[in-house]
């Protein structure tokens, strides 16, 4: 009965939690470039290690962009490379200043080489992406206009993740759709919890506003959402979010199980130094509410009780009905809605890896482009 009690308190509020994130996500108006031109100086940082197999695709796509060239600076910051990542940029991009991070013996490098990016960028609004990703060509446009439209110190951009159609990709891809709608809900309600550093914005000088990384520098992740709280701290009403197809950054997923994990051990990392208590409590409780996914099928095949059994099967039920609206609205902004039929096999998977990831990321350490850090 206690367990039942338990149970039904933490799967209560997990729904209306995931209700919460569903509304808001509907409330948002899209958001859509015109034909105006481009007014803001940009400069875009790209942290870059061993990525020799995807920098020449994304430099491609900035020089194909929509916003003037006149207005726009391109800055990749090679992070201690051992293949011929530089020499792309160098021999193929004239147009792109190439830097070196010479720091080592550091835990986050990839602050340290945004850090030098900014300091030798000229723009009023510095845009991040990562190395890997693939950007369309109004992507910059749709960018600067949310920033002129809302005056925003801060923009948190959608990301997608593609797949080849393997089990793990599609997984991921699933999974991270959740992700993008919770961080647009969230940051348009004004909570600011997310973000990813593969597709953000924020003003040069509001960077150096809130002293760029210094008191989160000796943490290897959180270039992205550690930063935003620190500048929602000054600046609470001055964080966006854009709601355009456009502004869609794709990325692709990890290719096996390993590297997924080490991924999601490193975002799962960064909770523990939140500040805003509310955010934590959040975490702690879809934490709980996952572990309890697993005490049922734990409790039957001790006991050898059906009664647990058919208690888990009706979490499991009850979990993917209410998550599935949500998710629903998420694959069809993403125009992903073939996989909508995969997500109740999921949901076991899901919570498995939840609280491994959620534990790891508390204790352990994890790699990060071949290095052990923590």
């Amino acid at each position: 009965m206690i367990l039942i009690l338990i149970t039904v308190l933490f799967l209560t509020g997990y729904s209306a939690l995931i209700m919460y994130y569903w509304l808001s996500w509907k409330k948002i108006k899209p958001f859509t470039a015109n034909a105006s031109t481009g007014q803001t100086t940009l400069s875009v940082i790209i942290p870059a290690r061993n990525e020799a197999n995807n920098i020449a695709a994304l430099l491609h796509g900035l020089m194909a962009q929509t916003y003037p060239a006149h207005l726009l600076e391109i800055i990749v910051v090679n992070d201690h490379s051992t293949d011929n990542t530089a020499a792309i940029v160098q021999n193929n991009f004239p147009q792109v200043t190439l830097l070196s991070l010479t720091n080592d013996g550091i835990n986050s490098y990839k602050k340290k080489a945004i850090e030098i990016g900014i300091a030798h960028a000229t723009g009023k609004l510095i845009v991040c992406t990562d190395a890997d990703c693939l950007v369309q060509p109004n992507w910059l446009q749709t960018i600067e206009q949310c920033y002129r439209q809302t005056n925003a110190a801060f923009i948190v951009a959608p990301v997608v993740f593609s797949s080849k159609g393997s089990l793990v990709e599609v997984f991921q891809q699933m999974d991270f759709m959740v992700l993008q709608g919770i961080t647009g809900a969230s940051v348009t309600q004004g909570v600011h919890a997310m973000c990813n550093g593969a597709n953000l914005a924020y003003e040069r000088s509001v960077f150096y506003e809130v002293n760029g990384f210094a008191g989160i520098d000796n943490i290897a992740s959180g270039d992205d959402m550690l930063l935003m709280h620190k500048i929602a701290q000054l600046h609470p009403q001055r964080i966006s979010y854009v709601p355009a197809a456009e502004a869609i950054v794709s990325t692709a997923a990890m290719p096996d199980w390993k590297s997924f994990f080490n991924q999601r051990i490193r975002w799962a990392s960064k909770a523990k130094y939140y500040e805003d208590k509310k955010i934590f409590g959040v975490l702690v409780w879809v934490y709980i509410t996952n572990c309890l996914f697993l005490v049922w099928p734990l409790l039957a095949f001790i006991s050898g009780n059906h009664f647990y059994l058919i208690g888990w099967l009706f979490i499991w039920v009850a979990k993917t009905l209410v998550e599935l609206p949500f998710y629903a609205a998420m694959a069809r902004f993403f125009k992903q809605q073939h996989t909508i039929k995969y997500f109740f096999f999921f949901q076991p998977l899901h919570v498995l890896y939840t609280v491994l990831a959620g534990f790891m990321g508390a204790f352990g350490k994890y790699e990060w482009k071949g290095r052990q850090v923590k």
